[in-house]
């Protein structure tokens, strides 16, 4: 096994929950000539220290790191693996990601739905980004809230409907800026409106809370409590009606298959983003997708967030949806120059 570490500067800063981002620092993994990736992001993985010490040892005695406390280095393996056995026996990821998580070989779509992601800006930059998403064929948007007075979103996210009418989806995700009684408020506007899902309104270690704010005319999505407390925890805790779930931080590909057939199975829709990866990454995560049958649209439009990359992406994003890679394993011999 090999480990190469790569820097990778953003088109543009971007604020999270957990502070501003610049630039996505990681690990390129290969393995008995398949390709992984570890991109850790602070507040949903290890640290980079964590990673790079995880894949050093793994490296040296072959091991696979604990994916509950090193789950970009255990992805990046984990990764690497798939994708050899993939590109061996000829079956694309999402087909082996299918089988095991679903017990199923049934056909993989040619492309999965996605949404765009619309900034925290004032009332007129909110809607210009929304029209100009709508007009490249994206018929669901997620909007960011949550930094300014809850008054001032609710005006924002219905400017935005006004100007992009009934059919498109709307979501926003307020990265847990809220308290109960704000997010009780936004809600029952949001409900009028006709907003999807509110994505993590609460702090994410309020479990309780945001099962309490369940059943109020707009679900609940849950990202950040996912990466604090587990996947479990939150289908156990009734907590959601949709899971967020970032491959980099579940620990892998198959692991975040295989819980999203749990959240399934318990009744809760699972949707795919990324942690703002690189390009070996990305693809995974768009297979992870594809292997989720009629799954909803996801976060996957994030590779412009770059403004550089390790390879051209086989991926292609077009009127709303991103194209999966028919090949053995990631992409076939697409990123045979990363090897």
């Amino acid at each position: 096994m090999w480990v190469e570490p790569f820097s990778l500067t953003l088109d543009a800063p971007l604020s999270t929950a957990r502070g501003e981002i610049t630039e996505r620092r990681g690990f390129l993994v290969g393995s008995d000539g398949g390709l992984g990736e570890a991109t850790p992001l602070a507040g949903w993985t290890e640290s980079y220290e964590a990673c790079k010490a995880a894949l050093k040892t793994a490296a040296s005695d072959d091991g696979s790191p604990d994916p509950a406390a090193t789950p970009a280095a255990a992805h990046a393996i984990e990764l690497a693996k798939l994708d050899a056995r993939g590109r061996r026996k000829s079956r694309p990821l999402a087909s082996l990601c299918r089988h095991d998580a679903f017990g199923s070989d049934g056909s993989i779509p040619a492309r999965v739905p996605v949404n765009a992601t619309v900034g925290d800006g004032d009332r007129e930059t909110t809607v210009a980004a929304a029209e100009h998403a709508v007009s490249e064929g994206f018929d669901c948007l997620k909007l960011k809230i949550g930094s300014r007075p809850v008054d001032s979103d609710i005006d924002r996210i219905r400017a935005v409907r006004a100007a992009v009418g009934s059919t498109v989806d709307l979501r926003v995700d307020a990265n847990g800026a809220w308290d109960a009684a704000t997010a009780e408020q936004a809600l029952d506007s949001f409900a009028d409106i006709g907003v999807d899902y509110v994505e993590q309104p609460l702090s994410a270690d309020e479990l309780d809370g945001h099962r309490r704010l369940r059943g109020r005319g707009v679900d609940i999505a849950l990202d950040e409590s996912v990466a604090e407390t587990s996947p479990s925890a939150v289908i156990d805790a009734d907590a959601a009606d949709v899971v967020i779930l970032k491959p980099m931080a579940v620990g892998g590909p198959l692991r975040a298959t295989r819980t999203a057939a749990a959240a399934r199975e318990a009744g809760i829709e699972p949707v795919v983003t990324t942690t703002i990866d690189a390009v070996v990454a990305r693809t995974a995560a768009v297979h992870v997708a594809a292997a989720i049958p009629e799954v909803a649209a996801c976060g996957l439009a994030t590779g412009s967030l770059l403004a550089e990359d390790l390879a051209a992406d086989p991926v292609t994003i077009r009127e709303g949806a991103a194209s999966v890679p028919t090949a053995g394993g990631l992409c076939g011999d697409a990123f045979e120059t990363l090897h």
